[in-house]
């Protein structure tokens, strides 16, 4: 096995994270009462449940590092989450960053912001 790193993401609701993620490709790995796991090839997202979250002032983030950085923003663009400024959900389009890698992002409905970079 190789080592990684796996983020602890908050979810309002684990029937809504698994619809939104859902549509674009995540499938559920685990789910109990108190975690749920979603997987999309070898990304994993593992969530807790935080009802009492609020989405406007969460400050929760991770990096989703993909090869196909085109395929994933566009099957996220595809499942109807809007490309805009403002709100949750939320794509915040590909472009080549500062520190020299091409980068979207992505805001769930809980407010999390996931960093969609290209691997090299």
């Amino acid at each position: 096995m190789v080592d990684r790193a796996v983020p602890n993401l908050p979810s309002r609701d684990f029937d809504a994270s698994v619809a939104f993620y859902g549509r674009f490709g995540f499938e559920v790995v685990y789910r109990d009462g108190g975690w749920l796991i979603l997987g999309r090839g070898a990304v994993r997202l593992e969530f807790f449940l935080a009802p009492e979250l609020d989405p406007y002032s969460s400050w929760f983030m991770a990096s989703v590092r993909v090869a196909d950085l085109d395929g994933l923003y566009a099957a996220v663009r595809a499942s109807g989450v809007p490309e805009r400024t403002t709100g949750t959900p939320r794509l915040v389009p590909v472009a080549l960053q500062e520190w020299g890698q091409r980068a979207g992002y992505l805001i769930d409905l809980d407010g999390t912001q996931l960093h969609l970079i290209e691997e090299e």
